[in-house]
């Protein structure tokens, strides 16, 4: 077979493989090519995203080799792209300004280890800026890639950057025009055109039957470095042309397999930008390959629909007291029907504006309003809009306001302001900043005896139905399985803290059931079973009692009990300590469950755990918060849970976290441990509009019986923080919104 044929027969495929993908790319770029024409000149408000392109393994850089530029802070990228039988499917997220980490999953044909006709790796990358570009000087990054997978891409190297402006390209908004690279390589990248072993040559070979999971530290720096180099030109905003020297000698894939034909060192390759979003590039790849390359990225920090929220009502200025002291009259205060009265006159406004009255309390001269947020993301979007409404509704000589958050009939904390302040700052330059020395922080003292309850919130019932999507991952016989149905879910609250809810789900179309591997975990299934969940169409997703109270000052509990999700149910008790105004919460759960049957209706197995954990949490500030959970786990091992969140003020959030337990990595199996990354998008960031609805998921490399913990429904840290000093300070802003 000729290289053209073949060259032809595997784009083919790749545009198979791609054809969903693709699908999803134009829905994203039409709106942008709609308004936007490709020129020489940068087209107005647009600004490709990344500024530095992706390569092959989807971190900032050339084709095959890195560059030492970073993405945008905050972005979350996602590459898809293939040449030489390669499929490498990537998500970077740029966790800091200096610091980028990355998920892989490769799918290599024709390799043939383990009996795959494709054989499918999961491997994660970091990167770490060491020196950030000057006029002089040019940036320089230090990169570990696939550093704790199996190793089969394992690499570290030193790479240096510097960007040169050229006359006429006159755009603020892009680095430069002429962009070159050059580097030294380990491993993968120093495997061809090696120049010696300057950290020792002891590098062990690439182990087929690793389980992985573990860094690797005894190989990093260590064996052969190769050097890399590349060049980049941009004549555009929307054009980029590469070319590289690369160092990765593809033993394994040329020499001992027949991935592909490595007949040069040298790469070239053209990307096209195609939205603000999506970038799309097209290579010549080792003298014998044609690649291609998708990428997206997203950025919290630039929605791709500016939110529009109504304006909220303007703050009611009190009239004047001296010309008008009849009106700061507190005669009003002596009657006891007040209110009453005034509880109704608030709850309409608050309805208006997405908030619930749930209690009144009034004297001459303070109130306090409590008050369920069900529209904003953003609790001090929501005590912003309370505190204009009680502005409104109030008499004049009410100075003093406190606003309590609820969550499903527990007080979260309490916001003091004074009237005054809210008068005189809503038009202040530095409202938010101003603002800022005069609010008042604190625990929400116990409900007042003399307080106005809403009289229409007890029983409370709701319902909704919705589509669900399951998806599983990473077997090797279908990387992506995914399940799609409808959820029936009823929820009924008949007082302040009580809840009875529960989910029926059918399925409707899916390929989950269809997987053929069974567990081989040596411990007790209390995950890997996942398969048989899958079999059975109609199931209750979960049937459960939960009551949640204040048990005292800075205290928050919880008890839940019934069917608590797919695989567990049982009774589960937690009590969390967690002060408004500290960073530091601490809470203890503790849970007896059943294994579920299979058909997940209302029977169970007979295996039953006794697991809990005492938690750690802390708000390290700029969004980023930190969890340590020590327990004992669903299979009875123990051991620890360290998590790192980035929260965003719009409702973003990307993390990581990993377990290690008394269960070695032998007894674990394929991974070592149980480590993953998370996230969730906020769906009104999407949609331009204030909601609290958003979707996420969690992706392990793979899901093993060890390290596993009990999914709860309404754990508390996550509904206390929303309102905690840290939250609402670092969302002052959103006050006058």
């Amino acid at each position: 077979m000729t290289t053209s044929t073949t060259q032809n027969r595997v784009l083919g495929a790749l545009l198979r493989r791609l054809r969903a993908p693709l699908a999803v790319l134009s829905v994203i770029a039409t709106p942008a090519l709609a308004q936007q024409q490709g020129g020489a000149d940068p087209a107005p408000g647009f600004t490709p995203l990344p500024a530095p392109s992706l390569n092959f393994y989807g971190s900032t850089g050339l084709l095959d080799m890195p560059s030492a530029e970073m993405q945008p802070d905050a972005q979350f990228s996602t590459t898809i792209a293939y040449f030489g039988g390669q499929t490498r499917y990537t998500l970077t997220f740029q966790g800091l300004p200096w610091l980028s980490a990355s998920f892989r999953y490769n799918a290599i044909r024709n390799w043939n280890l383990g009996g795959f006709p494709t054989y499918y790796d999961r491997g994660f990358d970091v990167r770490f800026r060491l020196l950030r570009e000057t006029r002089r000087l040019p940036a320089v990054t230090l990169g570990l890639q696939d550093f704790i997978g199996t190793g089969i891409y394992a690499a570290e190297y030193i790479v240096a950057t510097k960007n040169f402006t050229t006359p006429g390209w006159g755009s603020a908004r892009a680095p430069g025009k002429l962009k070159l690279t050059a580097g030294l390589g380990w491993g993968r990248l120093g495997s061809s055109g090696s120049i010696g072993s300057p950290f020792g040559s002891n590098r062990p070979a690439f182990n087929t039957s690793s389980t992985g999971g573990k860094p690797a530290y005894d190989q990093w720096f260590r064996g052969p470095a190769a050097p890399f180099a590349g060049i980049e030109y941009l004549p555009n905003d929307r054009w980029g042309f590469k070319a590289e020297y690369s160092s990765d000698a593809y033993v394994t894939e040329t020499q001992t397999t027949n991935v592909f034909q490595r007949k040069s060192r040298f790469n070239f390759g053209a990307e096209y930008a195609l939205s603000q979003r999506t970038r799309l590039g097209a290579y010549y790849m080792y003298g014998s390959e044609l690649g291609v390359s998708v990428q997206f990225q997203l950025n919290p920090h630039h929605a791709p629909t500016p939110m529009r929220i109504p304006a909220p009502y303007p703050v009611q200025q009190r009239p004047d007291r001296k010309g008008n002291p009849e009106a700061w009259d507190d005669s009003w205060a002596a009657s006891t029907a007040a209110p009453a009265q005034l509880r109704d006159r608030m709850a309409p406004l608050l309805k208006e504006e997405g908030l619930i009255l749930e209690s009144l309390t009034v004297s001459a001269h303070t109130a306090e309003l409590r008050f369920r947020n069900q529209r904003y993301l953003s609790f001090s979007n929501a005590v912003g809009r309370a505190a204009r409404v009680m502005a409104r509704a109030l008499p004049s000589s009410v100075e003093t306001f406190r606003l309590v958050p609820m969550s499903a009939g527990m007080a979260l904390s309490a916001v003091t302001l004074r009237r005054s302040d809210l008068e005189a700052l809503e038009f202040a330059p530095d409202a938010a900043g101003a603002m800022e020395a005069l609010v008042g922080y604190g625990d929400a003292p116990a409900l007042s005896p003399d307080a106005a309850l809403a009289s229409d919130l007890y029983p409370q019932f709701s319902w909704s139905l919705s589509p669900y999507f399951s998806p599983a991952y990473f077997d090797p016989d279908r990387p992506f399985r995914l399940d799609v149905g409808a959820e029936l879910r009823g929820t009924w609250r008949p007082a302040p803290g009580w809840t009875l809810s529960g989910g029926i789900r059918q399925r409707i179309v899916g390929n989950v059931a269809e997987s053929t591997r069974t567990s081989n975990s040596r411990l007790p299934h209390v995950r890997t079973d996942g398969v048989l969940y899958a079999q059975y169409g109609t199931t209750i997703q979960n049937l459960f009692a939960a009551y949640q109270w204040r048990p005292g000052n800075d205290l928050y509990g919880r008890v839940t009990v019934g069917y608590l999700e797919q695989m567990y149910g049982g009774l589960s008790a937690e009590l969390l300590w967690k002060p408004v105004n500290s960073r530091l919460g601490l809470g203890i759960e503790a849970n007896w469950v059943k294994k579920r049957d299979f058909d997940q209706l209302f029977g169970f197995q007979s295996y039953s755990v006794a697991t809990g954990h005492a938690s750690a949490y802390y708000d390290f500030g700029n969004g980023f918060l930190g969890q340590m959970d020590v327990g004992r786990y669903l299979a009875g091992d123990v051991g620890a849970t360290i998590g790192l969140d980035r929260v965003f003020d719009n409702g973003w959030m990307v993390g990581g976290f990993f377990t290690k337990t008394n269960v070695s990595a032998a007894e674990f199996g394929e991974g070592s441990f149980d480590k993953g990354i998370r996230f969730r998008i906020p769906v009104g960031w999407f949609l331009g509009k204030p909601s609290q609805q958003s979707f996420g998921t969690t992706i392990r490399p793979i899901q093993r019986d060890g390290g596993a913990r009990l999914s709860v429904p309404g754990r508390l840290y996550r509904q206390v923080r929303q309102a905690d000093r840290e939250a609402l300070r670092s969302q002052n802003v959103r006050f006058w919104e």
